[in-house]
């Protein structure tokens, strides 16, 4: 009876809610270029973005940068409870009559995602959805994937990004594309490319397209640490078009660990597949 009752009234608050385009224009919004942001409008876009990890109802969720709350909608609409991370001081009474519209389901926080402890936050284990400001996406991302401890308190990351690095996360050895962002990504992760989203989706429209990455941790190989594989991967990649026994000269042990693999000091770091990555990272460990 209360799944009823409770059923009856989330259609009531969904119905009540006013187009985003009215919210944006009550409250005087515009899209901050300094802050990367880019507002998206088509609801039937956000609900199928919220659908990708699959159901969430009563299921924590953090969001990153949401602004005057569109995708927050979507994720209050799929029973998820919420926790936004807006340092858009602008955007917290938009996002405010939208806690008003859920009760219960959102919380906001106003302040830097980058400075801030999410596991702490969120004190149980959540889904990450976001649009993520294109300022700060890529350096959240690596957060996200690093450290020793695994598998992380987040079950997935259902994330926008410029198409480029997008493509970047899910690439394979041997691509323009591939680099140390779909190593750290899909070593003890699986990485996929899930919505590809048209710039005139946006308002204002990017320069740029955008793609959707759905990310799930998996076991983590033995023997391995992160630290050495992140310092591996950053020397290795940060000169790409050097050899191998050039790039990795400045990493201690790592030529001989090559050697001791049978792996050519002579090649380049992007023919290079994420099980020898691996590999020279556990001989290192």
């Amino acid at each position: 009876m209360q799944r009823g009752a409770r059923s009856l009234d989330y259609g009531r608050m969904t119905r009540d809610l006013a187009p985003l385009r009215d919210v944006i224009a009550r409250h005087g919004l515009s899209a901050s270029k300094a802050l990367g942001q880019n507002f998206l409008f088509d609801e039937q876009l956000l609900a199928r973005i919220a659908a990708i990890p699959g159901d969430l109802t009563d299921k924590a969720v953090l969001e990153i940068g949401p602004g005057p709350g569109g995708l927050t909608r979507a994720l209050l609409r799929a029973g998820a409870r919420v926790t936004a991370i807006e340092m858009d001081r602008r955007c917290v009474p938009a996002l405010a009559e939208l806690g008003e519209a859920f009760p219960g389901q959102l919380r906001v926080v106003e302040g830097d995602a980058l400075k801030l402890d999410h596991d702490t936050l969120m004190g149980e284990r959540f889904a990450v959805l976001s649009n993520l400001p294109y300022n700060v996406g890529t350096a959240l991302f690596v957060r996200w994937l690093g450290g020793q401890d695994w598998p992380p308190r987040w079950s997935s990351l259902t994330l926008m990004f410029q198409q480029e690095v997008a493509q970047r996360i899910v690439a394979r050895p041997g691509s323009s594309t591939y680099g140390r962002l779909a190593v750290l990504a899909q070593w003890r992760s699986t990485a996929r490319l899930a919505m590809k989203v048209h710039r005139s989706a946006f308002t204002p429209p990017p320069k740029v397209m955008s793609a959707i990455v759905h990310v799930q941790p998996a076991a983590m190989p033995e023997g391995i640490s992160a630290h050495v594989l992140e310092r591996l991967t950053e020397a290795a990649f940060g000169q790409r078009r050097k050899m191998l026994r050039q790039s990795l000269k400045a990493v201690p042990g790592a030529l001989d660990a090559l050697d001791d693999l049978g792996i050519d000091a002579q090649r380049r770091a992007e023919t290079l597949g994420v099980a020898e990555f691996v590999a020279i990272a556990r001989r290192l460990t």
